[in-house]
């Protein structure tokens, strides 16, 4: 299988060099043929780092396995094959009412996907991550056996599963709860803020009384205006459309410049551009759902605009009580290092706890920024915005990763090592293999030296 189609959507970390497909790997595993550090599953390819890429063995090509099962249209309950995507479980629940309880910033990802990464979105104040939406699912490991996990079945495997980034098995299906809804459509309202205080004075009144809520950042803004942006928030529309959009979009990057077009003139035109635009919906408007949830969707291969060398994305979340010295402190970092970010993102998590072991939402600000890959000189912001983020007892999203090292990853998730102990040692990522790994190895040296 042509390992290219298999990138990282970052496009910053090299392609899996194997794949195979999910029946392949599916009569491995039963058959009890699956070698160490030889699989992982990947989904639809929209994780930005190295998460979902195994140079050690191959990627398992998920999306042939794209069935919806069943849907109980008076519960909510959708079953579901791993490699079916979110825009499919929208276009199969939206004329009945009902829409995924939690989507992240795309719909092009796998149920599997959005299992294995416990995906947060707009509401995490209201409805916690993807995870605690979860019903089932049946996870296949290495020693042949499939296992219904749930929050009483096989619990340990079902916890660290979620949020386990492939590591625990093949998720072959699962059973989730939607939720219902009054419409897809969304009352949608733009608040403009002049500097991040008045966006914390705002941020938790904005998500009592609201679904969703997050907030654009002008991340080029310097001086006075420095912090400035806009918060959005919305709710679904009471009367509004229950039929799915065509998905895809009606434009497309074909080709792969030679060169990173999203450079810093571009970013002052589409910074200025889109404030413009959505200063101008200060009054509650009623719009559809794609544009809200998943305005990037509609350029499709629109990561190829960052050119041949990729973006890397940094992902943080703070704790309130020092979101307030921490957040600009990420901000002015970027600022100083003349390193301009494509869409800026700065929302709040609630207290909702995911069932998940390890869980990158917690309560606090996440903010994430998106810099194109300019070599040594963005590695090194990207660690000032590591120990920015550590310091203020934060943690760095590890989905979203692709070269943070392994002290910031214990940091971020010092329970890691519960993860390691309830791994199928078939199953391993470029990711763990290049943080919790090297923390296991340093471990048994100091234990083997005492």
């Amino acid at each position: 299988m042509a390992a290219g189609r298999f990138p990282s959507f970052g496009l910053a970390t090299p392609p899996a060099p194997r794949a195979i497909g999910a029946d392949e790997a599916i009569a491995l595993l039963k058959g009890g043929q699956a070698k160490p550090a030889s699989l992982l599953a990947y989904g639809n390819g929209r994780s930005y780092g190295d998460s979902c890429q195994n140079e050690a063995g191959a990627v398992v090509d998920m999306r042939s396995l794209n069935r919806i099962h069943a849907f109980n249209a008076e519960t909510g309950v959708l079953e579901a094959d791993a490699g079916v995507l979110l825009s499919d479980i929208i276009a199969q629940a939206a004329p009945y009412g009902f829409f995924p309880a939690v989507v992240p910033g795309t719909q092009f990802v796998t149920l599997g996907g959005a299992i294995a990464n416990d995906v947060h979105g707009k509401n995490h104040h209201r409805r916690g991550t993807f995870g605690c939406h979860v019903e089932s699912f049946t996870l296949l490991r290495s020693d042949g056996k499939t296992r219904r996990c749930s929050a009483t079945d096989n619990t340990r495997l079902f916890a660290a599963t979620i949020g386990g980034m492939g590591l625990t098995g093949l998720i072959v299906s699962a059973s989730i709860r939607l939720m219902r809804v009054h419409s897809l459509d969304i009352v949608e309202k733009a608040t403009p803020f002049r500097d991040l205080c008045e966006f914390f004075d705002l941020a938790e009144a904005a998500d009592q009384a609201n679904e969703y809520a997050v907030a654009w950042i002008d991340q080029l803004a310097g001086g006075r205006n420095s912090g400035r942006g806009l918060l959005l928030s919305g709710n679904h529309a009471e009367h509004g459309s229950h039929a799915a959009s065509r998905v895809g979009g009606n434009f497309s990057v074909p080709v792969q410049p030679p060169f990173n077009v999203l450079n810093r003139p571009f970013l002052t035109a589409f910074n200025a551009a889109y404030r413009w635009r959505k200063s101008r919906a200060t009054v509650p408007h009623q719009a559809g759902y794609q544009g809200f949830f998943f305005p990037l969707d509609g350029v499709r291969d629109w990561n190829r605009l960052y050119g041949p060398k990729g973006l890397f994305q940094h992902q943080s979340v703070v704790p309130e009580e020092t979101a307030r010295e921490a957040v600009p402190a990420l901000l002015a970092a970027a600022r100083q290092a003349g390193q301009g970010s494509f869409l800026t993102v700065l929302k709040r998590f609630g207290s909702i706890r995911s069932p998940a072991l390890l869980s990158f939402p917690r309560p606090g600000y996440t903010l994430t920024l998106d810099f194109p890959n300019r070599g040594a000189a963005t590695l090194t912001l990207l660690r000032e915005l590591d120990r920015i983020t550590v310091e203020a007892g934060g943690a760095v999203n590890p989905y979203k990763d692709a070269r943070m090292g392994a002290e910031i990853f214990a940091s971020s998730f010092p329970e890691w090592q519960r993860l390691e102990a309830l791994r199928d040692h078939a199953f391993m990522s470029d990711f763990w293999a290049r943080t919790a790994k090297r923390l296991d190895a340093r471990r048994g040296s100091v234990e083997a030296a005492e």
